[in-house]
């Protein structure tokens, strides 16, 4: 049985875990700057900055965000998983005919075109047989070379120690390392209402709360940063558990 109070980290192994960035690419870099002041504060032996997906859609810069990203991937110390938004992205340059563009579009995928300076309304409403294929070119090109093969390296969850982090969630009363990409991407209420012991604590994002959500079998970090609400940062080192605030280490409620 794995439950919060007795769940711990890789010995050795300081996690930080980001929440849904969504274009909010200042708060990312804010958070990062935050990371690094806590390393120097508090240097640790080894550590992982875990990024929980959903880079882009919604909010104004998902471009400067997915830039960030490969950025920090410079370092070695981070671990970049893939959320359902990403993946109507990566699917879109995959293959823009078969994708569900409309999908995309209606859930921030013309913000994110925008930010790559691309009208995508004038492009989606073309009547010109090719229109898809012309936008993806569009898009590519407007894209660093190597963003493509960074969004076909993201992945759908990791696990340290006890923890496991992805997405949306997982399935109940199913293996991790059973669980399909599309639970991992998009569950919510059969995840979301379960007491069930997964196996391990699981630590996601998808579903905006108001603060942080502890729950004994799970940790919800997506606090709605594109909506006006926060970036928010878990971070785990042994048993320790705290939020990376403004002002440094807040201890995370106990369940």
């Amino acid at each position: 049985m794995v439950m919060l109070p007795e769940a711990r980290t890789t010995e050795g192994l300081r996690l930080y875990a980001i929440g849904d960035v969504h274009g909010r690419a200042d708060l990312l870099a804010e958070m990062h700057i935050r990371i690094a002041r806590d390393l120097t504060r508090r240097p640790a032996e080894d550590w992982r900055v875990i990024h929980i997906g959903d880079y882009v859609d919604r909010g104004p810069e998902s471009a400067r965000a997915l830039e960030l990203l490969l950025a920090y991937q410079q370092g070695g110390h981070a671990d970049f998983l893939i959320g359902n938004h990403d993946k109507f992205l990566r699917d879109f340059l995959a293959d823009p005919e078969g994708a569900d563009f409309d999908l995309w579009i209606v859930n921030g995928g013309i913000n994110t075109l925008d930010s790559f300076g691309i009208d995508g309304m004038l492009m989606a409403y073309s009547e010109a047989p090719d229109a898809m294929l012309r936008l993806r070119d569009m898009l590519t090109a407007a894209m660093s070379p190597e963003l493509p093969g960074f969004l076909d390296s993201l992945r759908p969850s990791v696990r340290y120690g006890d923890f496991f982090f992805v997405h949306a969630g997982v399935r109940p009363n199913v293996s991790l390392d059973l669980q399909s990409e599309a639970d991992m991407i998009w569950i919510r209420d059969p995840f979301l209402l379960s007491a069930a012991d997964h196996g391990a604590v699981v630590v996601h994002g998808h579903t905006p709360v108001d603060a942080v959500e502890v729950r004994p079998n799970r940790i919800g970090i997506d606090t709605g940063a594109v909506f006006g609400g926060h970036l928010s940062c878990l971070a785990l080192e042994g048993a320790e558990r705290h939020l990376l605030g403004p002002e440094g280490l807040e201890r995370l409620p106990d369940v």
